[in-house]
């Protein structure tokens, strides 16, 4: 089950949200975005809980909390929308 991180510090690593994480369940998957130009982290990530019940307890327990000096915004994430086709 995955879920967005949103408002992160742009120090944040991989390890620092599996940390954080944990303590809600296992988390099996951590994806830190990065600006394709300059490599730095874009202030977001998604974070893969091994169970639905896992990321609820995630997502209750951790939204709106400091993590890194910011309070992070943390829910369930959306399916990517489809980018295939024209623009016009």
């Amino acid at each position: 089950m995955k879920m967005y991180i949103g408002n992160l510090s742009f120090d944040t690593t991989k390890q620092d949200l599996e940390s954080f994480f944990s303590q809600y369940g296992s988390v099996t998957d951590v994806h830190l975005p990065e600006d394709r130009e300059t490599g730095r982290p874009r202030g977001f990530a998604f974070v893969t809980m091994d169970s639905k019940s896992a990321m609820e307890a995630a997502i209750e327990g951790s939204d709106g909390k400091d993590l890194a000096g910011r309070n992070i915004k943390v829910n369930e994430a959306r399916p990517r929308e489809d980018r295939s086709g024209s623009r016009y």
